[in-house]
This record gives structure tokens, C-alpha cells and sequence, in this order.
């Protein structure tokens, strides 16, 4: 008697299945995408590259290094906290996220919260 064990069979990766699906996707995505009416060509987008960038009034202002202006004049965080209900804020592009986190979470430790809330 021989106990040869029997050969054990490969199992095949399912790769025909993965392009299904994959193939399935494409047609669907292709589909869904034609639903979307054109924009008609008589429309002409706003163009913004002209547009100059300026702070709505009364907002404060965060300049890149996280100084703070209020209608063109240098603020503190506790006069905006003493004189402004709901503070509205305009910070720089360059301005450091962790910066911005900080002014906002101080604004909020002091009871302002954002308008509409």
C-alpha cells in the first residue's frame, strides 16, 4: 500500500474576472458620462484670471506670516474676540494650515462661532 499523497492542483489567479470587472466599469463610467447635457455654445464662462482679489468688507484678513488686518489696519486676535460677534476670516493662500487651525480654534475656545451656526 502507498501512501503517495495526489498532486495538488494550482489554483489559477482570477485575472478574467478582474478585467470583467474592470471592462464593466469603463462601460458604465461611459455611459453615466453621456447623460450630462452639453453646455450650450451660446454661454461664455466667467473669465477670473482678471479678477482682482479683494477681502469682502469687514473680514479679517490673515496675511502668509499670520498677522491679522481688519479693513487695512493691524488687529490683534483679542480685539477681534472683544469687538466682532462673528468673526469673518480671509486668510492667505500661503498661510500655513496648522496657522489658520490655530486662529480658528482660538476664536472658538473664545465663543465665536462661524455666521449661520
Amino acid at each position: 500500500m502507498s501512501l503517495r499523497r495526489a498532486p495538488s492542483r494550482r489554483v489559477k489567479e482570477p485575472t478574467i474576472a478582474l478585467i470583467n470587472v474592470v471592462f464593466l466599469m469603463l462601460i458604465f463610467f461611459l455611459i453615466a458620462g453621456s447623460f450630462a447635457l452639453p453646455l450650450d455654445p451660446r454661454v461664455a464662462l466667467v473669465d477670473t484670471a482678471t479678477l482682482e482679489g479683494r477681502a469682502p468688507p469687514d473680514a479679517t484678513v490673515i496675511l502668509p506670516d499670520g498677522t491679522l488686518e481688519l479693513r487695512g489696519q493691524p488687529v490683534t486676535l483679542a480685539e477681534i474676540i472683544a469687538n466682532t460677534p462673528t468673526p469673518r476670516l480671509v486668510p492667505d493662500r500661503a498661510l500655513p494650515a496648522a496657522e489658520l487651525v490655530t486662529i480658528s480654534r482660538q476664536l472658538r475656545d473664545a465663543g465665536r462661532r462661524k455666521s449661520g451656526s
